[in-house]
């Protein structure tokens, strides 16, 4: 592709980054609780922790790790819980003791729990509460031997600390009964490590070492860990940084976090980016929550978001996001998921501003491609490759395609993964030669350099030997003004091969199956348009609230 998007870059942005100027993500931290000392870092439901309180409490967690649980670096340490204080505090704990991170969704099951722990070889974790008795169901199948436990209010200082615990375990009875006898707590490994903080001395790693195992959601088979160097989060972090370094101030920014810390978008679009920037980051922990979440949206004057398409869709549609200033919001940052048309035009009417389509895979830490800040309007793309980046789009024997060819895309970049934990074969499928990573996505690039994504392969529909692509027919659904969501898969048919069928949450009740199918006739070809359509309540969605289409067969 000659690296045409070059020609599209805003003036500001560098065609390559340097990573060279961290030595590791420790080092990262080090400099910027040092620049940024004595201002806010994380706030989470009204207690807020400067930069120096993070670095005082990372350092007795990190010294608990290796002289009070006797951890090595390199061991896994596995962090299951939601948005809370305790996460950055054991995050940037665990790299400064040089452990490696695996990321766990507190709301696996015991079978995936169990997956989990086994496959990275996990030897210790960090838990909520309220999640415990998963790990207890699980624990003599597993590696682990250091467990810390933790409770929401864990951080917030006495009173508060005792009653929002007390009310979680007793009122809203979300705490299930555990049996964990070895299992330490948080706050208790911190008041031990602060008895070793004096001859804890931060980890070393290099470039190459491993910081983060990062669990694909296994849609395609079993859960695999992308192993997530050093080297690799500070790239994207610091390709963050030249794309928006025109628009956010260093130390004046203010983040919300909705998307869990656990997913690899907030983890570097979110936790790393802001420790980079020096920005204040509220942590929400249950975005689903959506009253409490636009409270507190209407407390922080917040200057940058990050969301998938679905949260932004909720948001919009709740009743009172009208009492929300968005007056000093720079950035909407959307990914995860196709954001669609009708929820991108709707938010920037709402806020004045654009929502920016963003495009990364777990196994490219996760930034690949993203639209110009300055953008206008929604434009369908998922933007420009981000700076020491290059993408071609291949056919399936690996041919490189013409301009406007739909095919599959393919990355290079210092951000893409070292592969997968202890799966060479599972590695070889998807990286090739030269270090290039097929995603599995089907894309096209204009003559601009701008990538539009077309959808997953293993998504598309084959109508009569037609390619119908299920994000195209959800963003016509989603636009039409009585429908709140959609979501589109293929149907076995003897006559067609496949079929379009769609399941549809209605916004307005008097909404017709003949009136959509109207609707759809006027905006789609006939071959894509849905034969089947299905309302439903609600749509099975994951963690960050992307559809699962892969469920929607079940339904």
């Amino acid at each position: 592709m000659d690296k045409l998007w070059l020609q599209s870059y805003p003036k500001h942005v560098p065609a390559e980054i340097d990573t060279h100027q961290y030595h590791s993500l420790v080092d990262l931290f080090q400099r910027s609780v040092k620049q940024y000392g004595s201002l806010p870092a994380f706030s989470n439901m009204g207690k807020v922790l400067t930069y120096n309180q993070v670095d005082e409490l990372t350092r007795q967690f990190a010294a608990y790790l290796i002289h009070g649980a006797g951890l090595k670096p390199g061991e896994r340490i596995a962090l299951m819980m939601p948005n809370l204080l305790q996460y950055p505090i054991a995050l940037f704990g665990a790299l400064r003791a040089g452990l490696v991170v695996v990321n766990t969704n507190p709301l696996y099951t015991d079978r995936e729990l169990e997956h989990q722990l086994k496959d990275s070889g996990a030897t210790a974790i960090v838990i909520t509460a309220n999640f415990a008795h998963t790990l207890q169901d699980v624990l003599d199948k597993v590696p682990i031997k250091t467990i810390i436990t933790t409770e929401i209010g864990d951080l917030f200082g006495f009173p508060k600390s005792l009653l929002v615990n007390l009310v979680v375990k007793y009122v809203k009875k979300m705490v299930p009964a555990f049996k964990l006898p070895t299992a330490i707590k948080f706050n208790q490994a911190l008041t031990l490590g602060k008895q070793y903080a004096t001859r804890f001395k931060d980890a070393e790693p290099g470039h190459e070492d491993i910081a983060f195992l990062q669990y694909t959601g296994g849609t395609t088979g079993i859960a695999k860990g992308a192993a997530l160097t050093h080297r690799n989060i500070i790239a994207n972090m610091l390709q963050a940084e030249a794309w928006t370094t025109a628009d956010l101030v260093a130390g004046k920014e203010i983040v919300i976090t909705a998307l869990p810390l656990y997913h690899v978008f907030a983890l570097t679009a979110n936790a790393m980016f802001a420790l980079k920037m020096g920005a204040k980051n509220v942590l929400i922990t249950n975005p689903r929550d959506l009253p409490a979440f636009i409270k507190d949206l209407a407390h922080e004057p917040f200057t940058f978001i990050t969301g998938v398409n679905t949260l932004y869709n909720a948001l919009l549609n709740h009743p009172d996001i009208g009492k929300v200033d968005f007056s000093r919001l720079k950035i909407s940052l959307g990914g995860g998921m196709a954001v669609q048309k009708s929820v991108a035009e709707r938010w920037k009417a709402l806020t004045g501003v654009t929502l920016l389509e963003a495009y990364g895979l777990t196994e490219t830490s996760p930034a690949v491609a993203i639209n110009p800040v300055d953008l206008h309007d929604y434009n369908g793309m998922i933007g420009l490759p981000v700076p020491s980046t290059e993408v071609s789009i291949r056919d399936v024997d690996g041919n490189e395609l013409d301009i406007g060819a739909a095919g599959e895309l393919w990355v290079r970049g210092p951000q893409v993964m070292q592969g997968y934990w202890q799966r060479p074969d599972e590695t070889a499928n998807v990286m090739v030669e030269d270090g290039w990573l097929r995603t599995g996505d089907v894309a096209v690039i204009n003559e601009l350099g701008f990538i539009k994504l077309v959808d997953r392969l293993k998504d598309m529909v084959l109508v009569s030997g037609f390619n119908v692509y299920p994000n195209e027919v959800e963003d016509v659904l989603a636009s039409h003004p009585k429908v709140l969501e959609a979501g589109v898969i293929g149907a076995p048919d003897e006559h067609s091969g496949e079929i379009v069928k769609a399941f549809v949450v209605k916004k307005d009740e008097s909404l017709t199956l003949e009136e959509l199918r109207a609707y759809c006739r006027h905006e789609l070809s006939a071959y894509k348009c849905p034969k089947q359509i299905v309302f439903v309540t609600s749509l099975p969605k994951s963690n960050v609230g992307k559809i699962l289409r892969k469920e929607l067969r079940d339904l």
